[in-house]
């Protein structure tokens, strides 16, 4: 039997951009900075010259893999700055070929030490799949077919991994550009999905197959907090980009509603962003008590307290410093690495090529 949604936070003054907070306005969702909060700063750039790098995933040294979506290179980025390419992930010849898709998100799994597997989220000409090789001596190996059959198109293609605090694996995925599949609990599409790492429908799953939660359009970033709740981002169409804290079973209304709709039934974002040309939320990671999430048309790092009486309140960071923001990552030293995302057809703002930033939490 179904599952159903559970604990729904009804954020109304995050809706419509019209509340206010103290003062504040809060439907552009930036507020002025807390006294006990310090800002984050940049600590350096510790690759260059990529093109946008997208997955991220820390290997035991702090050092972490870093995957390109268009080229479908991996390189290790260390963690004192520099690079080196140790696989080629790449299923396409031209770019042109699959739009948004590529080599995706990249995960280690749980066991990776004694096992060295590699899990990466990619695209090829007929779907999006999820695939594991093992990096040994230096070098990714052949892979191996985790799930296949992930809608695929030019557009909303999802593409997080992450492993749970019990041991499985979640993947988001985009609707492909198909409205219906968000609501289809048979799809794959419009998902956050729960497996086992070869890839089958995790025990206690709420529909008895790899679904976790639906009613998503394209959800990039999905990570978990220190408490195991599970976090994900979500680009809106026209109304309202979304942070949610995702729940087994619940439905989180694409198509039918795009950001809250009150009472209407559907579980609500903990934030939401609208106009969604303000935000378009791709990464996010949690760190200090606040998620961060990468903005790619809003062309900054957001991030928005979790927990006490201002949760929920959002603020902007190093607004068009870096152009379009895409991955965040917590590295095992509790900074944060960045990647950007300015070579990928939507223009060039910021510099010209593409990085890997890490950046410094006070």
């Amino acid at each position: 039997m179904p599952v159903p949604p559970t604990g729904i936070d009804r954020r109304t003054l995050l809706k419509g951009g019209l509340a206010t907070v103290g003062g504040f306005l809060a439907g552009a969702g930036v507020l002025a900075p807390g006294a006990a909060e310090a800002a984050p700063r940049v600590d350096r750039v510790l690759a260059k010259n990529l093109s946008v790098p997208w997955g991220i995933a820390f290997l035991p040294n702090g050092d972490a893999l870093v995957g390109e979506r268009d080229s479908g290179n991996v390189h290790v980025v260390r963690r004192g700055g520099g690079r080196r390419q140790v696989g080629d992930l790449s299923v396409f010849s031209q770019k042109s070929n699959f739009g948004e898709g590529g080599l995706l998100g990249l995960a280690l799994h749980p066991g990776f030490a004694s096992n060295r597997w590699v899990y990466a989220y990619l695209s090829t000409r007929s779907d999006n799949r999820v695939v594991r090789m093992r990096f040994a001596d230096g070098r990714l190996g052949k892979r191996h077919l985790v799930l296949g059959g992930i809608p695929m198109s030019v557009h909303h293609n999802g593409g997080g991994l992450v492993f749970g605090p019990d041991g499985l694996l979640y993947v988001s995925t985009g609707d492909g550009e198909d409205m219906t599949a968000a609501q289809d609990r048979s799809s794959l599409g419009g998902k956050v999905l729960r497996l086992t790492p070869t890839g089958e429908a995790a025990p206690g799953n709420p529909y008895g197959n790899r679904t976790w939660s639906m009613g998503h359009r394209n959800v990039e970033g999905i990570t978990f907090d220190a408490r195991g709740n599970l976090w994900a981002s979500e680009f809106g169409e026209k109304e309202a980009d979304e942070l949610n804290r995702i729940v087994a079973g619940a439905n989180y209304g694409w198509p039918r509603v795009e950001g809250s709709d009150g009472s209407g039934g559907f579980r609500d974002p903990f934030a939401q962003w609208s106009p969604t040309s303000i935000c378009s939320p791709a990464g996010v990671a949690v760190a200090r008590g606040r998620a961060w999430l990468g903005a790619l048309r809003g062309q900054c790092l957001y991030s928005v307290r979790l927990t006490g009486d201002d949760a929920g309140r959002k603020r902007r960071h190093f607004a068009g410093r870096f152009g379009r923001i895409r991955s965040v990552m917590t590295a095992p030293d509790g900074s944060l690495w960045v990647t950007t995302s300015n070579r990928d057809g939507r223009g060039s703002p910021g510099p010209a090529d593409d990085r890997v930033i890490r950046i410094a939490l006070g």
